[in-house]
This record gives C-alpha cells, structure tokens and sequence, in this order.
C-alpha cells in the first residue's frame, strides 16, 4: 500500500489542541506522534472506521489514544478524528477529543484537583465528578 500524506482540515485549530495534549497527557501525545502517525504516513489505518462516503471515496476514523482512567472518567476518551481520502491518498486530521478542555487548557494554565485537571468553566462539576469518582472506588 501506498504512504499518505497526513494534512489539516483546520491546521491550527488542531495544532492548538495538540499542544494542550501535549502539555496535559503526554502518554497520548507521545503515542500519537511517535506510533500512530507513521503507521497514517505509511498507509496503516489505525482506529474504529465510523463512516465512509462511497461517492466521494473517503473514510472517516476515530482512534481512541491511552489516557489516564481518571482523565477519561472525567472529561471523557482522548479520541483522533480524521478523514482518508483514498484518491487522492491523503489522511486529513480533523479534532481531538475532549475539544473543550484542550481549548480551556491551551488558552490558560488549568488547576489540578486530586492529580485530575479541571476546566474553570466547570470547576464544581468536575471537583464533583472526581469525588465521586473516588467515592465509589473506596478512596
């Protein structure tokens, strides 16, 4: 199979939230950079094949990237979107997923509430989310 050249569909909206991934979990973002986009420039499509447009002959992914579990409790997976465009044998990066607190987090340092990040937007609800959390495994 043919390489892939790996290109943005909003360059540095994405940029911006790979920066914050960088910034806040590093383990995706070193397995993103290192592990899965060469296996992309190579032509392994990695990930869960969620839709794909016979007309145009593209594929939409999403690949689920290793996060803490309180992390993932909290705001949700760390998720890849992208695009592959098989004609033209482009892989087009679309978002990284929790977009929110990646955004929050690149824009201003965030607090920490028991090693767990926090959106001050929704700060409550997050201290709340983690008490709980820890609340239900005995801690």
């Amino acid at each position: 199979m043919k390489g892939f050249l790996l290109d943005y569909i909003n360059e540095n909206e994405f940029k911006k939230l790979e920066r914050a991934l960088k910034k806040y979990n590093m383990l995706a973002y070193k397995k993103l950079n290192f592990d899965y986009y060469p296996s992309l420039r190579r032509g392994k499509l990695v990930g869960e094949k969620i839709s794909s447009n016979k007309k145009d002959n593209t594929e939409t992914y999403e690949l689920k990237l290793p996060s803490d579990h309180m992390f993932s409790q909290v705001h949700g997976d760390v998720i890849l979107k992208y695009i592959v465009y098989n004609n033209e044998n482009v892989v087009m990066l679309d978002t990284i997923t929790p977009t929110e607190i990646l955004l929050e987090g690149h824009m201003a340092e965030l607090a920490t509430y028991k090693g767990v990040m926090i959106s001050k937007a929704n700060a409550t609800k997050d201290m709340f989310k983690i008490d709980l959390l820890y609340q239900m495994q005995g801690k």
